[in-house]
């Protein structure tokens, strides 16, 4: 048996390998979002030309967020060649733009073809919904 204190610091660099380890399998999915910064200039571009845009209202510190996320990252890695923008508003540094989009709060998702607004979802968490919402704006 390890001393008491020996004992504290082999969990705690346990934890620590484990958590560089699950950062390390995620940062690839993750970058490959390419996501944007919203900007009205690139949102009425997108939509004259009529793109897929994907406004994702989000704030670091929302679990909710962070499960869509993940979900846009694994579509992304199971559709590379679907045509679509992510347009990301932070939901507290851009209030301006949570009261336009009327984003009832963060993990706001709403989806667009060109000047048609298709879908419009709070909180929405089930890959199947948000995979086949996309799908269908995708390929019409």
């Amino acid at each position: 048996m390890l001393p008491p204190h020996r004992s504290s610091s082999a969990l705690l660099l346990s934890v620590f390998a484990l958590l560089l380890l699950a950062f390390t399998v995620s940062a690839p999915a993750l970058q490959a979002q390419e996501k944007e910064t919203f900007t009205e200039e690139r949102f009425e571009e997108l939509q004259a030309e009529g793109a897929v845009i994907l406004v994702d209202i989000w704030a670091s510190w929302c679990p909710t967020c962070a499960q869509q996320q993940e979900i846009l990252a694994a579509f992304q890695a199971e559709h590379p060649d679907a045509e679509f923008h992510i347009l990301e508003v932070d939901f507290d540094d851009r209030k301006d733009l949570v009261t336009r989009f009327e984003a009832p709060r963060q993990s706001t998702l709403i989806l667009y073809r060109g000047e048609e607004r298709l879908w419009f979802s709070v909180a929405e968490t089930r890959r199947d919904r948000i995979f086949s919402e996309l799908l269908a704006a995708i390929e019409p």
